[in-house]
This record gives C-alpha cells, sequence and structure tokens, in this order.
C-alpha cells in the first residue's frame, strides 16, 4: 500500500473505502441476498453501472423456488449480464 501526501497535507492511498449494503439480487436463474459493497458517497446503483464483468458479494445466500436456501458463500461473484433486477433488502430501507 502507497500513501502519498500533496502540498497541503492531503493524503492519497491506493485503498477504496466501502460500504456494505444488504440486497436480493435476481439473475436469469437465482435469487440471491447478500452484501454488495458500494464505495463511500455512492449509491448502489453506481456500483451497478461500473465497467466490470462481476459483481462482488459477501455473505451469499441462493435461495430456491421456495425461498429456502440452497448455497451459502463468503464470497460470490454474480455476472453482472445474468442480473434481472436488484433491490436493497428491508434492514437497509429500515435505517
Amino acid at each position: 500500500m502507497t500513501i502519498e501526501y500533496d502540498e497541503k497535507g492531503k493524503f492519497f492511498t491506493d485503498v477504496v473505502t466501502k460500504i456494505a449494503v444488504s440486497a436480493t439480487i435476481q439473475t436469469t436463474s437465482q435469487l440471491v441476498r447478500g452484501k454488495v459493497h458500494v464505495r463511500q458517497g455512492e449509491r448502489l446503483k453506481d456500483e451497478l453501472d461500473r465497467d466490470e464483468l462481476f459483481l462482488a458479494m459477501t455473505g451469499a445466500s441462493i435461495l430456491g423456488a421456495d425461498g429456502q436456501v440452497l448455497f451459502t458463500a463468503p464470497f460470490l461473484a454474480v455476472r453482472r449480464s445474468q442480473i434481472v433486477w436488484v433491490m436493497p433488502s428491508d434492514d437497509e430501507a429500515k435505517e
């Protein structure tokens, strides 16, 4: 990790601060619940609009048609082209 300072004392670093946002993602074949990490000061939509092939999720659960958890994973990369819709989870909406 590098830290650089300008003449006014402001520092610059390679580390990007992100905030975990609970979300539900519907792909073409699965429903996924977990946390999407959004850059500080940005919206969930801004993260979705990035020009990257995959969207990273942590604490992911893949649900079946009956709502039962089929798989869980500490990390999941969701291919953006397979995303149908994204919704922040209820616990985020209440905060």
